[in-house]
């Protein structure tokens, strides 16, 4: 079998958060404490959402221990705060941003895609604003859009607009593919508050940049999310064939299974990259000492 040489492809793969104890003990080793969960995580796992920074800033002390945790081959996907996003929808947000990446600095090594999520009337009219703004990120960092307005979805009228700007500024899409969740009823709280929240848009896998973020939405039953899977593989190992580097990250309501779920996909990926090109994938980190001890050797 080829094995990976030192400029192999990658494709981050990964989940909406690192710190979720219900791993702790199933994935994690069981006496992993409070606020350690990111040491083990970023050795299942090469990429993370990072979500709560769409409500909060971290503080300093926070950004230095999340640094301190995590190795060289570790992303952080976070999404800019919704003081930004909803409540100034990028207008006169100048302070803001740069006080947000002044934060995120130390951590800079350590960053993919910085993720802008648009609220669902972020609409076409607004795309002079979204210009604006994407002027005024720096290049330094990379950048992602997720807009939830029916009109960008594919087929939709903005949808051309949309990707034509993006490529433009050489900024991402995030591609949220909520399938599988809407395709069957809910049947845990979590799950409907996930049909709740979550958008029902079609979406076509694009990349108008070079770090696409795929967002998978699994529901109760994890049966959905299969072909679902299947069906982006074709499409990633082409990215791969392109020098693009995807980060994938694998929603369901609980979350339980993250980690594995995450690995099988990259497996899954890996696999079709090896058929189809003939090359190896990056591989994923052995999680090594952060297993924890009843976890059996499932990934190799």
């Amino acid at each position: 079998m080829t094995t990976p040489s030192d400029d192999a492809p990658v494709v981050h793969v990964g989940c909406p958060m690192w710190a979720h104890r219900p791993w702790v003990g199933r994935y994690f080793p069981a006496d992993t404490g409070t606020g350690r969960e990111l040491e083990a995580y970023a050795h299942w796992c090469s990429s993370v959402e990072g979500n709560t920074t769409f409500y909060a800033l971290p503080t300093e002390s926070t950004i230095t221990t999340w640094a301190e945790q995590t190795p060289a081959w570790f992303r952080f996907c976070f999404k800019l705060g919704r003081d930004i996003t909803h409540d100034r929808r990028l207008r006169n947000t100048g302070g803001l941003l740069s006080a947000t990446l002044d934060r995120f600095a130390p951590l800079r090594a350590n960053l993919g895609p910085l993720q802008i999520q648009l609220p669902g009337t972020f609409g076409p009219d607004d795309l002079g604003v979204l210009d604006t703004f994407l002027d005024g990120c720096s290049r330094e960092w990379a950048w992602a859009v997720e807009v939830r307005h029916p009109d960008f979805e594919a087929g939709g009228p903005a949808e051309r607009p949309l990707n034509d700007l993006l490529a433009h500024h050489g900024v991402d899409r995030v591609l949220l593919d909520s399938r599988a969740l809407f395709a069957v009823p809910p049947t845990t709280p979590e799950a409907r508050e996930a049909w709740e929240r979550k958008p029902r848009l079609r979406i076509r896998p694009v990349a108008t940049g070079t770090q696409p973020i795929v967002r998978l939405i699994g529901a109760d039953d994890p049966e959905p999310l299969d072909p679902i899977l299947e069906s982006w593989v074709p499409k990633i190992v082409t990215w791969v064939a392109a020098g693009i580097t995807p980060h994938v990250f694998i929603h369901t309501p609980s979350n339980d299974d993250g980690p594995a779920d995450a690995r099988a996909t990259h497996a899954r990926i890996a696999a079709a990259v090896r058929d189809e090109l003939g090359v190896e994938l990056a591989p994923l980190p052995d999680p090594g000492p952060y297993r924890a001890a009843t976890q059996t050797d499932l990934f190799g």
